[in-house]
């Protein structure tokens, strides 16, 4: 975790900044005022049930599909009137691959090169470098048709790297994949944001989100409801507590309910949760419950609130 993880003051310039980004098609409005900024080294989690907008802007953001209103700068480009000099600096991940499945994969790489203006000698040594770490050098020589849906995905992003980004898309990198390849491209992304590339980042993995974004934005009907760092996130969208707690035997749910402190008390398997705007109290009142009744406290943890959760409440809709 990167030490400027939580604070909303660091990172440098913006890399991207959106405007008032907006998007209809026919009578439905895709992406409606959409305003953000994504930091100079920053890992940039868009989150958003299906259909809520996230492609399409992802789309807009990269110059595939073209905007209806607003505008995006990327590294200070206008993606609509500079698409050269802003594309140059940033590479991208689809879902889906987009690598010539009848060429080698030594092949995709030096037509990518060639596509980027790099010298031969430039692009074989960049190729060889990347699949060598993404684990596919043996197989270079191997048509794409041939390969796994991780390997081909692990090539995209050798392709998407190859002319040294310094901002990188990637639109659900590990959707789908073994966990060899998922943990290859996990670490890679990680070792690139440490060197000082800036990742955008569309993902349903709860997991990765934590793992990896100094902050998320979510968007929903075309809306961004909540930017901030996960951890704030967290914290502010519910200033309840949890708790976990397990007893020796069996113990009545009024007797929990009724204890000082408790807001909401309910079974999940052999264990309790609490719901408690004062967890010292609760625990205070728990200890006193065991001594007046004879019951031993086997386990009582703190339950952190959970992404999952915030996106449940900022949404209305669960991960798929």
């Amino acid at each position: 975790m990167k030490e400027n993880r939580d604070d909303p003051s660091a990172g440098g310039p913006n890399v991207i900044e959106v405007e008032n980004l907006t998007k209809t098609f026919g009578a439905v409005t895709a992406v409606d005022c959409v305003s953000f900024h994504v930091r100079r080294g920053e890992i940039f989690g868009f989150l958003g049930p299906n259909g809520a907008g996230k492609t399409t802007t992802t789309r807009m953001l990269t110059g595939v599909v073209p905007m209806d209103g607003g505008s995006v700068r990327i590294f200070g480009h206008d993606i609509l009137k500079e698409p050269v000099q802003a594309k140059q600096r940033f590479g991208v991940v689809p879902e889906t691959s987009n690598a010539y499945v009848e060429l080698t994969a030594w092949q995709n790489l030096m037509l990518m090169g060639d596509l980027y203006g790099l010298d031969r000698a430039h692009s074989e040594r960049r190729s060889r470098e990347l699949l060598e770490t993404l684990g596919l050098y043996g197989r270079r020589d191997q048509k794409v048709r041939g390969y796994s849906k991780g390997m081909k995905q692990r090539l995209v992003l050798a392709m998407a790297l190859l002319h040294e980004p310094e901002l990188l898309f990637l639109d659900e990198p590990t959707s789908g994949l073994d966990v060899q390849s998922t943990q290859m491209i996990l670490v890679l992304l990680r070792e690139l944001n440490t060197d000082g590339t800036t990742i955008f980042l569309t993902t349903h993995n709860m997991e990765e989100v934590n793992r990896l974004c100094d902050r998320i934005g979510i968007i929903r009907a075309g809306k961004i409801v909540a930017i901030d760092a996960p951890e704030r996130l967290k914290t502010a969208i519910d200033r309840m507590h949890r708790l976990e707690v397990s007893f020796d035997r069996p113990v009545p749910a009024d007797a929990l309910a009724g204890l000082d402190g408790v807001a909401e008390a309910y079974r999940t398997g052999d264990k309790w949760r609490i719901v408690t705007e004062d967890p010292d109290l609760v625990i205070r009142s728990l200890v006193a419950f065991s001594g007046d009744c004879s019951v031993a406290i086997l386990t009582l943890n703190t339950l952190a609130p959970s992404l999952d959760e915030v996106f449940l409440r900022l949404t209305g809709e669960e991960q798929p």
